[in-house]
């Protein structure tokens, strides 16, 4: 049987107090970053899942640019998206089809003079019934 050998032990170490504080910085950063731009990309999804939910609806095609821009309101209010601006979205007609733009972006304070800013732009074809 061996015996415990306490110099080698004694030669194993673990992390430094200065590679701890790095690694708690660094995972701090991207935390804080997460929670900054994060809700950014979801209220990003829930404004795309309103618009696309209006494909297929009675009579989209004859109304408006002015009454597809409040049914696309009224979806994000229930839907609670309030920071979002209605003259970012531009809707044209082509023929029978519905041409929906979204173009805006997001700004955010992240660290005292330090600015995150999330572009999205896109763009939706749909028919009504």
């Amino acid at each position: 049987m061996k015996k415990n050998n306490l110099s080698a032990i004694g030669s194993q170490g673990g992390a430094s107090a200065l590679v701890v504080l790095i690694m708690v910085l660094f995972f701090g950063g991207l935390l804080t970053l997460v929670i900054k731009v994060g809700p950014a990309y979801l209220d990003d999804l829930t404004i795309q899942e309103a618009i696309e939910s209006l494909d297929g609806t009675d009579g989209l095609s004859q109304m408006g640019p002015a009454r597809v821009r409040t049914l696309i309101n009224k979806r994000l209010s229930v839907n609670n998206i309030r920071g979002f601006n209605a003259k970012d979205i531009s809707v044209e007609k082509d023929g029978g089809l519905v041409v929906i733009n979204v173009d805006y972006e997001v700004r955010n304070n992240f660290i005292r003079n330090l600015d995150t800013v999330v572009h999205f732009q896109h763009r939706y074809e749909m028919k009504g019934k």
